[in-house]
């Protein structure tokens, strides 16, 4: 049976006092919208439907973004989450197969808890992801009798014994397309809130002959982000769940909680992570790397044997070859470093190519930007880089060449040549003190 998701990102997430629309707000480097979407991805749906409202356009984009294929569709007033699902019928007129609501301010719900969902849709025409609360508070309380879901209460409808039930909604949602937008058009909104509530579906279905269920998931996954406080702790979630799964995959952590991952972040076995290591978004790491402590790195590739840092930042488009160094205080961008090569303190380098077991050394700067436009520099293999030299691109060092230190290179070095490009030093005996005598009498009389 296809699949198809109908994502709800209408909310505007008052509480977040923000102008950026709630499903925006970034976990683990990626909006809490792309989260959700990764999590439905995984049953490889036939179509994804995103309801924006609040921010559409920014929202339809970071959508787009991640899936160019996904269909984006108006809420323009927020009348509920029913309200909402039913905007999405249009695109789904003709779809027979089965529709999973979700919600892009749930990000975390486990791609298997969303494949026993399917699973229970076998046998039954509504499935809810219910899951047992350590206190269900203001949540929605799922009214079982056996197997079979007889209705889901609101808290602000519900009794004072089915208050006390903790098996809560999670607002998760799978039936059949069709019935369920039937089931949808026969919802009204006499309650306390006067909206239109996708939960009631469960009790139209009941009397309409047709049978629910609810499948249960911890907890932890049915987490909402509501507020910047919020948003913190499912960060903290997030990043304390990957950290254990590179771990357990055989990467060495050093001090755990003070690595910081994106949602992308890749990295191979018997790498180690020292303290104090942020990893923004597209980050791969290859087997038996080392990151030193107080790296940053983003949209790079470091290859195997690799040492990073510490204090290194590899900015997007840093291609680092097999036992490459990068070492402290080194900023690399937009460039590829060779197998061997080394970068070991105190240098720049953006917009070039280093040849393989190349040294580049302290102080080096790529002069790669005259204001305008970003030019090239390319450094050939085995070369030997002054410390302090700058390299103006565009230019090229030849393979086996030198520069010495204190150059400044404007023109190509051909292979095997020693590059000298520096003023001549000059010592005038004795004037050093009377410069510092004259000083220290402007500095007295001032």
């Amino acid at each position: 049976m296809s699949i198809a998701l109908i994502i709800l990102a209408a909310g505007k997430g008052t509480r977040m006092k923000s102008d950026l629309p709630k499903v925006l707000h970034h976990i683990a480097g990626a909006p809490m919208l792309v989260h959700a979407m990764k999590s439905g991805a995984t049953l490889d749906p036939a179509k994804t439907i995103i309801v924006a409202g609040h921010g559409a356009e920014q929202v339809s984009d970071a959508a787009k973004a991640f899936d160019e294929t996904a269909d984006v569709v108006l809420q323009t007033e927020q009348l509920g989450t029913a309200h909402a699902v039913a905007q999405a019928k249009e695109v789904l007129f003709d779809f027979d197969g089965d529709a999973l609501v979700l919600y892009g301010d749930t990000p975390f719900i486990n791609p298997k808890t969303l494949e026993h969902m399917i699973a229970a849709r076998a046998d039954h025409d509504v499935v809810v992801l219910g899951f047992e609360a350590a206190d269900p508070g203001r949540y929605g309380r799922l009214i079982m009798e056996g197997e079979h879901l007889k209705k889901i209460v609101e808290f602000k409808d519900a009794s004072d014994e089915e208050r006390q039930i903790t098996l809560c909604n999670s607002g998760v949602i799978c039936a059949k397309s069709a019935i369920l937008f039937d089931l949808i058009a026969a919802v009204g909104n006499d309650n306390a809130s006067g909206e239109y509530y996708l939960t009631d579906i469960v009790e139209i279905a009941q009397r309409k002959g047709l049978n629910a269920t609810s499948v249960t998931c911890d907890e932890s996954e049915t987490l909402g982000v509501n507020s910047r406080v919020q948003l913190a702790e499912a960060d903290a979630i997030f990043q304390s769940k990957a950290r254990v799964a590179l771990m357990e995959a055989g990467v060495t952590l050093h001090a755990p909680d003070t690595v910081y991952l994106s949602h992308d972040t890749h990295i191979g076995p018997d790498t180690i992570i020292e303290p104090n290591v942020v990893f923004g978004a597209s980050v791969t790491v290859e087997n038996g790397a080392n990151i030193r402590a107080f790296s940053h790195l983003e949209g790079c590739h470091v290859s195997r044997g690799a040492t990073v840092g510490p204090y290194a930042r590899l900015r997007p488009g840093t291609e680092l070859a097999e036992f490459t160094r990068v070492g402290n205080f080194v900023e690399i961008k937009n460039a590829v470093i060779d197998e061997g090569a080394k970068v070991n303190h105190l240098s720049y380098v953006g917009d070039a190519h280093v040849g393989a077991r190349a040294n580049i050394g302290a102080g080096t700067i790529t002069c790669n930007y005259d204001g305008v436009m970003k030019h090239h520099t390319e450094i050939g293999e085995d070369s030997f880089i002054g410390s302090n030299t700058l390299l103006v691109a565009p230019v090229a060092i030849g393979a086996n060449a030198m520069t010495a230190s204190g150059t400044v290179v404007t023109q190509d070095v051909p292979d095997d040549a020693l590059a000298i490009a520096r003023s001549k030093q000059i010592n005038k005996t004795g004037l050093a003190v009377k410069l510092f005598d004259m000083l220290k009498k402007k500095k007295n009389n001032s």
